[in-house]
């Protein structure tokens, strides 16, 4: 259909036996795209912005709510062979000015409340500015409806870009991690194997697209298998129940399914289900049990990253591990190195998780030097987090390096105090954070979400950690919190909470750290 177009050629091989066949359903829309509308809509896309003066190797930014004419676009890029550059629509929009300078975009996409600070900001630089908003209204769309169908697809190697997607940039400015057609693509053909997607799954889709879990693993999948989604403007829990009965997969976020054990309906809803998988975050381990004994069902857990996309999955097949991320997906190989020798270390050892593989991005945009550093030698990039192999083999993802605390006495990894904590029936759960300490040094606190109803007793969980843990790794204060801060994927976001309580240790009194 798109040949020598390398992604969309494979993409839309999925659903080339029925272009009848509903791609999206929008049911807060009450309303169906089939593959033919779908393609036929990224088609006109394409023509539209080539007209405009678009080629093959501009960047398109698109900084704009959910919407199916948003995969329109995306799969329009594709086509055409322009880049998609997608950005958090929930950024505030004096921050589009990097964006703007360091990916030099030739067309800009946004919502009707940012169309006059998006003109301001984008001033100058030639680029054509359309609007588009979930309610599947804007000029993109006036636009598109009024170009002829029909578009023929520009040729694409595998090498070429497909797209750049931002880091969070907690630590500095965000890096642009540029994918190939390959590069995505070598990852939904593992991931449809890996989790068994077939034309008559239906993925209840109610995540994020900016981001690489609904944009890349959620849609490509279900282009690469010919499914259906049923497509969510974002995550309601009686929305996504409501869908449970007329889907088969539930891709999502550990808080997705906290907030779905709150209910009620969980027992019937999630009958139909084939599978639930989550990531982009932790899973704590009682989620899993809850999880499984409402529904019967263990969810998949794996793990991710922007540069990466998806690494590691815990076993469609097999056991499934909590605490786990399971095993390295087909053609990828992952190695724990020791941080200062960069031997690769034994199962059972913590270290710096490397990634080698078809699925790594290419380079970071306009940023030679980083992507250089973030790589070894043989090829592997450095992940920037800790892990380790148990003696079966499946891959546990402790911590981000910079969350890890380095104490004068040795390094203590959040995850295996937060094990111990979470294990209290009091505690809905824990974040461990590292804090500086008068000398210099640095000591692990504990911040605590109280399940609904119950009291937190830091004495017990004092006796918990002394038991089983090393005097330097247990925390110096227990903190109670109401709720933790959480990034638009539902991580919990530990940078904040370390500028949130910086000082607390700076006093005796434990119960100012309550008010930090």
């Amino acid at each position: 259909m798109y040949d020598a177009n390398y992604l969309a050629t494979r993409l839309a091989a999925g659903s080339a036996e029925n272009r009848d066949a509903a791609f999206l359903v929008l049911p807060d829309l009450d309303r169906h795209i089939t593959y033919k509308q779908f393609f036929a809509g990224s088609e006109r896309i394409a023509r539209l912005l080539s007209d405009r003066g678009l080629a093959a190797g501009d960047r398109v930014l698109v900084y704009a709510p959910k919407s199916a004419t948003s995969l329109e676009l995306y799969f329009g890029c594709l086509i055409a062979g322009f880049v998609y550059v997608s950005i958090n629509p929930g950024l505030p929009i004096d921050n589009m000015s990097y964006f703007l300078s360091d990916v030099e975009p030739k067309a800009v996409v946004c919502g009707e409340k940012d169309r006059v600070a998006m003109a301001r900001e984008a001033e100058g630089s030639g680029a054509h500015l359309f609007t588009l908003d979930a309610d599947e209204t804007g000029t993109l769309i006036d636009a598109r409806n009024a170009v002829e169908p029909g578009f023929q697809a520009v040729p694409r190697e595998a090498a070429d870009i497909a797209a750049i997607l931002y880091t969070s940039g907690t630590t500095g400015k965000p890096k642009g991690a540029v994918h190939t057609h390959h590069s995505l693509w070598s990852n939904a053909e593992a991931l449809v194997a890996s989790w068994k997607f077939a034309r008559d799954d239906v993925l209840i889709h109610a995540l994020p697209i900016f981001h690489l879990h609904g944009l890349f693993t959620a849609t490509n999948v279900v282009l690469a298998s010919g499914g259906s989604c049923r497509y969510l403007p974002r995550f309601e829990p009686k929305a996504v129940l409501d869908e449970m009965p007329v889907s088969t997969a539930l891709m999502g976020v550990p808080p997705f399914y906290m907030q779905l054990l709150e209910t009620r309906e969980l027992e019937q809803a999630a009958k139909n289900m084939r599978v639930f998988i989550s990531g982009s975050a932790p899973m704590l381990p009682q989620t899993h049990r809850a999880w499984h004994e409402r529904t019967g069902k263990t969810i998949i857990e794996r793990y991710g990253m922007t540069e990466c996309s998806m690494i590691a999955s815990n076993p469609y097949d097999e056991a499934r591990k909590p605490n786990t991320v399971g095993f390295p997906l087909p053609g990828v190989t992952v190695r724990i190195t020791d941080v200062k020798s960069g031997e690769t270390v034994e199962n059972g050892h913590f270290g710096m998780i490397e990634i080698k593989g078809p699925n790594l991005f290419r380079e970071y945009w306009n940023k030679p030097e980083k992507t250089a550093a973030d790589h070894t030698e043989d090829g592997f990039f450095i992940s920037g987090d800790f892990g380790r192999y148990d003696a079966d083999g499946y891959l546990s993802v402790l911590c981000r390096v910079k969350d890890a605390v380095f104490t004068s006495e040795g390094t203590v990894l959040p995850k295996e105090v937060e094990e111990i904590l979470d294990e209290d029936a009091a505690v809905a759960e824990s974040a461990v954070i590292s804090v500086p300490t008068p000398s210099g040094s640095a000591a692990p606190v504990a911040i605590l979400v109280a399940n609904p109803g119950a009291q937190i007793d830091t004495e017990r969980l004092k006796s918990a950690v002394d038991a089983k843990l090393d005097a330097f790794k247990q925390p110096v204060r227990y903190i109670p919190v109401g709720t933790m801060p959480r990034n638009a994927m539902g991580k919990v976001q530990k940078a904040a909470l370390r500028e949130t309580y910086a000082t607390c240790l700076e006093t005796a009194d434990e119960k100012s750290c309550e008010h930090a």
